[in-house]
């Protein structure tokens, strides 16, 4: 698959880090809501597809103002 083009990065970002955080998060917040049993896996996808659902607009807005706050509180690399 060749790269994509650069304009795409932001939506790119925002799938993919909504996606783990949700895939996580989800699985997470299920085992200890509910444990580990026979349907756990059912259970944890359904929380999983409704968390990316929210999760990935959510991303898409918030991901460039948690850049430009991150830039304003980190220091560049010298040279």
């Amino acid at each position: 698959m060749p790269p994509l083009p650069p304009r795409l990065y932001t939506l790119v970002f925002a799938l993919i880090m909504s996606c783990m955080m949700s895939l996580l998060m989800s699985g997470i917040i299920t085992w200890i809501n509910t444990g580990l049993d026979a349907g756990f896996a059912l259970r944890w996808l359904r929380a999983f597809v409704v968390a990316w659902a929210v999760a990935f607009p959510l991303v898409s807005v918030i991901a460039p103002l948690a850049h430009r706050l991150t830039r304003r509180l980190v220091r560049p690399a010298e040279p």
